[in-house]
């Protein structure tokens, strides 16, 4: 394997992370907001109020990420 077709397999299984790292920091924003909810008895604001700082949480490790990809591209060069 030459080394583009290296970059190319190296760069798509980074950026396939991408959408996993979204899921997941919604979703755990979402489950630390209903446990918290049933522990205090507070449907559904602590779901809502988790799941926003899960999203915003999401957007943050992606434009991280982005900020990566363009670095080591920047590099490449």
């Amino acid at each position: 394997m030459d080394k583009e077709t290296a970059k190319a397999y190296k760069s798509l299984g980074h950026l396939s992370t991408v959408g996993l790292v979204m899921a997941l920091c919604i979703t755990i924003g979402s489950l630390v907001g209903i446990y918290l909810d049933d522990k205090f008895g507070t449907y559904p604001w602590l779901l809502l109020l988790f799941f926003c700082f899960g999203v915003i949480a999401a957007f943050k490790n992606l434009f991280t990420m982005i900020k990566r990809f363009q670095n080591q591209y920047d590099q490449e060069k």
